[in-house]
């Protein structure tokens, strides 16, 4: 169990959430994207510096669950 708020989740930079030391934690990291305004920022981050198929497709899939708990 992680001891980060939802608040704390929510200051994790782009940079932060894409590229950390542990590669294993970019899941849970996507993961605790809940909204589009954060999920836009760390697509463009990657976009711009990795650009990572996988972690797009991730990122696209997160999108598509905060979209249906929207509606």
């Amino acid at each position: 169990m992680s001891n980060v708020t939802d608040d704390e989740s929510n200051e994790l930079s782009p940079e932060q959430r894409l590229e950390p030391r542990n590669i294993r934690l970019i899941d849970p990291s996507i993961a605790t994207i809940d909204d589009m305004d954060t999920l836009r920022t760390c697509v463009a981050y990657e976009n711009t510096h990795q650009n990572r198929i996988q972690i797009l497709r991730r990122l696209k899939r997160r999108a598509e669950e905060i979209r249906s708990k929207e509606a």
